[in-house]
């Protein structure tokens, strides 16, 4: 059996390492084939013991320092070369790992990317990309948090990175991508959108224009393409609204005894639609654009979302992503390198 080797970063994240590596081998004791090497400082490996029945599949890769959520991510992966994030970054440049995933400090994760791995060419920004579940299929949207602030041959790149992934990973032949905005007309929105809106309009992909928020989820657009910013926001906003949808139906049927009764034939139907609106299930978001793959957790992934995000890593590998967005940014890369 092939094994799938994956670097995971235990430290950094809102949640204690004991809870990540919790997922991490959960995350092994469900796919046999993934060998994970798992990145801590000394003082808390003592305290992390695999089950017996992953341990000859779990490594320990000890690391010095820890880069945090308050660091500023340059700064940091300057000053801290032996935190686990940056040691991470090194060992996955030097092909000792298939695949990166880290709960930690988006902007020092991205930074580290940029350096150590290096964009695919003709890129210049990379982009955090994240399915999400709409009325029919799913969503891509990004960037979801890796660049606050974006050029329009920003979002040009955003949205070619988008398409290549979902016609190489998903198999859609053409892709329809939309820039969000606050509203479908070419007019409407800052400068830096308007003139975005007129180079995808020229981009070899099928742009379809502006859609807005509302239209995310309930429309059938396959790539939706924002700044990190808003992004983020988006993501951010859509999990605080699932969860409060959830938790409204779950009250409303413990309030009454026919609720009560009438969750009781209804409850697989309920799991099934708590999974649906359940962000843990859609694990990492992939860092799209650097020469290697790399998912990005959640800052407060519990052990059930990060095994996700390391199953996430795993599909990614075995869809050979990055090689296939690579050879997809190869046959447009004239175009990107004339407009940006």
């Amino acid at each position: 059996m092939d094994r799938v080797r994956v670097l995971v970063d235990l430290m950094g994240a809102d949640r204690e390492p004991q809870v990540l590596a919790a997922g991490a081998f959960d995350a092994a004791q469900r796919h046999p084939d993934l060998l994970i090497s798992l990145l801590t400082t000394p003082e808390f490996q003592n305290g992390l013991t695999p089950p017996d029945s992953v341990k000859d599949r779990i490594r320990w890769i000890a690391a010095e320092q820890t880069i945090t959520m308050e660091d500023q991510p340059l700064i940091a992966i300057r000053r801290k070369p032996n935190a686990t994030l940056v040691t991470g970054m090194r060992l996955l440049a030097a092909g000792e790992a298939d695949a990166f995933v880290s709960a930690g400090n988006t902007g020092a994760a991205v930074a580290a990317a940029t350096v150590y791995l290096g964009c695919l060419p003709p890129i210049t920004r990379p982009a955090l990309g994240i399915v999400l579940p709409r009325k029919a299929g799913q969503v891509l949207l990004l960037d979801v948090g890796a660049n606050v602030d974006c050029k329009p041959e920003h979002f040009l790149q955003f949205a070619v990175m988008g398409s290549c992934y979902l016609r190489a990973v998903f198999g859609i032949p053409q892709p329809s991508v939309a820039l969000l905005n606050i509203g479908e007309e070419a007019v409407k929105g800052s400068a830096s959108a308007k003139e975005a809106y007129h180079l995808l309009q020229s981009a070899p992909i099928r742009f379809v224009g502006n859609i807005e928020g509302r239209d995310i989820f309930n429309g059938n657009v396959d790539v939706v393409v924002t700044d990190g910013f808003v992004g983020n926001i988006v993501l951010k906003s859509a999990e605080g609204v699932g969860f409060f949808l959830w938790q409204e139906i779950r009250k409303m049927f413990q309030s009454h005894l026919i609720g009560k009764v009438a969750s009781l034939f209804l409850s697989p139907l309920f799991q099934k639609l708590s999974r649906r609106l359940d962000w843990r299930e859609y694990g990492g978001a992939p860092l799209l654009g650097v020469r290697g793959l790399c998912i990005i957790a959640h800052g407060s992934s519990d052990s059930k979302a990060f095994s996700r995000a390391i199953t996430a890593a795993r599909q990614n590998v075995l869809r050979k992503t990055v090689p296939l967005v690579e050879e997809s940014l190869r046959q447009i890369s004239s175009f990107l390198t004339m407009k940006g």
